[in-house]
């Protein structure tokens, strides 16, 4: 199977794995599909490195390891569609892992999911202080396999970023 990498202002990949991830002040999710697309299973918990970006370098060595041809990452918006700082925050997020890959980064309106994601593991029996470590790998994994039904849909599997626009001269400066 030859997968082809998608520029990221174009559409979804039709084929191949992709890496879901739910950005936390603290901790980052992450989620794999299986190779051909289909079902989104947990990988591991990261700790969020602003400073070094070791998280960013990991997800990297993740999609290398896989042969994704994509990764989804949460964005957080409210009820009501809003974008407010957790979403800033993840964009930029995004806009960081997307420097350290060659293939596309996508955002995926992610409302609840962490809220989801606490009560399945809930109603499987996981206690709530063991749940802190393995939340925002499942909700890493619902933002994923939403992408990912969506794909097979015919539908995107989230929306590219959005390019920088370049900077215009001002008048009567060169």
């Amino acid at each position: 199977m030859s997968t082809s990498t998608i520029p990221p202002d174009g559409p979804s990949p039709a084929r191949g794995a992709l890496l879901g991830v739910d950005v936390g002040e603290v901790r980052v999710g992450l989620a794999a599909s299986d190779p051909e697309g289909l079902i989104a299973t947990p990988v591991d918990t990261l700790r969020r490195d602003q400073e070094h970006g070791s998280d960013l370098v990991r997800i990297a060595e993740e999609v290398r390891d896989r042969g994704a041809v994509g990764v989804v990452v949460g964005l957080p918006r409210s009820l009501s569609g809003e974008e407010g700082l957790a979403a800033g925050r993840a964009r930029l997020y995004a806009k960081a892992l997307q420097r350290h890959l060659e293939v596309p980064v996508r955002l995926w309106d992610e409302r609840l999911t962490t809220v989801d994601a606490h009560r399945a593991l809930r109603s499987s029996g996981v206690p709530g202080r063991r749940q802190r470590g393995v939340v925002d790998q499942a909700a890493a994994v619902l933002i994923l396999q939403a992408a990912l039904d969506a794909r097979r849909a015919g539908r995107p599997a989230g929306v590219p970023l959005k390019a920088r626009k370049p900077r215009t001269p001002r008048s009567g400066t060169r």
